[in-house]
């Protein structure tokens, strides 16, 4: 099962865009020949990097078969399953390197950071985004509920996401004489329809979580689970 679903994805492409819009803005490099995109998703923010730097050539890399098989290339935008390691183990070097929303899904990705700066040209451009919601109910009931024996073997291997202090990364980035803009900004989405929070994560890695707990519970709805710690809103 693939960890990502991206039609649910793309349904709340707006809220997932914003952040990623917001991260490009500070970038200011002016006719980069290559960007890349590092867990590019479906690729339709990948696209407006080729709007914005028209004449470069622009690779989206992601680690999910399905999020690439939804993605559509062009002349001048290419699309490939792989993993945000694999690449930074390679040797070629890009102008600008995007990674919006997909570092905290890679284990000791603060570690990582060093050889994915040495896969940027000189005077290029890291800009990266990670969440920073995991305390939300979302996440911390999830993680309760496989800390549980009844769970712990159904949810064994899915991919749990983190990330780290703003501090962090900004220590890591600067060690060697790099300027470094980093920051922190709250998102505040408001989900409408049935179960929005549950669609909102059942198109991201968290997706499996539910199946297989609902496997491991006897018929108790694994949407009941993840999502009983948020109220419903009065309109």
């Amino acid at each position: 099962m693939d960890a990502w679903d991206p039609g649910t994805y793309l349904s709340y492409s707006d809220e997932r865009g914003r952040p990623f819009f917001d991260l490009v803005a500070r970038v200011s490099a002016r006719w980069p020949g290559t960007v890349v995109d590092l867990g590019c998703g479906p690729g339709n923010l990948t696209l407006t990097l080729a709007e914005r730097w028209l004449t470069a050539r622009i690779q989206g890399v992601d680690s999910s078969e399905a999020m690439i098989r939804a993605a559509r290339g062009t002349d001048w935008v290419r699309f490939a399953v792989g993993g945000i390691e694999e690449w930074a183990a390679g040797t070629d070097r890009a102008d600008v390197v995007v990674a919006n929303a997909s570092l905290q899904w890679v284990p000791g990705h603060l570690e990582l950071l060093g050889a994915l700066k040495e896969r940027v040209a000189e005077g290029g451009w890291l800009a990266f985004q990670v969440l920073g919601n995991f305390d939300e109910p979302s996440h911390a009931i999830r993680r309760e509920l496989a800390a549980l024996p009844e769970y712990a073997a159904h949810v064994n291997g899915v991919a749990v996401p983190s990330s780290h202090d703003p501090r962090d990364y900004h220590r890591v980035l600067a060690s060697d004489g790099w300027r470094v803009d980093a920051w922190e900004t709250t998102y505040l989405h408001e989900l409408t329809g049935v179960d929005p929070v549950f669609a909102w994560v059942s198109g991201t890695g968290a997706r499996p979580t539910p199946s297989m707990i609902a496997a491991a519970s006897g018929g108790v709805s694994g949407r009941q689970l993840v999502t009983s710690g948020f109220p419903i809103g009065q309109g």
